[in-house]
């Protein structure tokens, strides 16, 4: 059995922070010990090395990743959709991870990362085409170490695994969609 570092508190993540947003990320330490660590990593590519864009996602369909794989520890993951903003989170509660790539500092960069995109389940099909790939915490040490192939882990979940809650932007709470639209 394995052991993986947990985030304390894990947050939200936000899909339209600024840019120049940290977010904790878990990695195999790059120094071959096998064990993992939990980092303080930029969110995004150097701009410098791909033509002034920074990148911050990367599709899943047809990649591999045999390197480079780190987890974002998140409670929920936000969305703007027009001039609204949802909060996105697993419909029993638990945080969870997104998978992702990290770059080492590079030419005065920082440690950077990349979340993994997949199509978007139902729940949040409604609002957006994709959204960041969800591993489970069975999971984490099968994408960390590599030992499970990424089309068996990096797959859009099924229905009813998210609730999306629009925000309320005067108290910063959500409150579920499907009460709003009388679901």
């Amino acid at each position: 059995m394995y052991v993986l570092v947990m985030a304390l508190n894990p947050t939200p993540f936000d899909s339209d922070a600024a840019e120049g947003t940290t977010h904790h990320i878990i990695r195999m330490k790059p120094d071959g010990s096998g064990k993992q660590e939990m980092v303080n990593a930029h969110w995004g590519t150097n701009p410098r090395f791909s033509d002034g864009i920074e990148y911050r996602f990367v599709q899943s369909e047809g990649k591999t990743f045999p390197t480079h794989r780190c987890l974002v520890p998140v409670s929920d993951f936000r969305m703007k959709v027009g001039s609204k903003n949802y909060c996105v989170t697993r419909d029993d509660g638990n945080h969870f991870y997104l998978a992702g790539v990290w770059a080492p500092p590079l030419a005065g960069w920082p440690l950077a990362f990349k979340v993994i995109i997949v199509a978007a389940n139902p729940d949040v099909a409604r609002y957006q085409d994709r959204h960041g790939a969800m591993i489970e915490r069975r999971q984490a040490m099968d994408w960390l170490k590599g030992i499970s192939p990424e089309d068996e882990l990096l797959v859009t979940p099924p229905a009813h695994v998210f609730v999306v809650a629009e925000m309320n932007s005067r108290s910063g709470r959500s409150k579920p969609v499907q009460r709003q639209l009388g679901l």
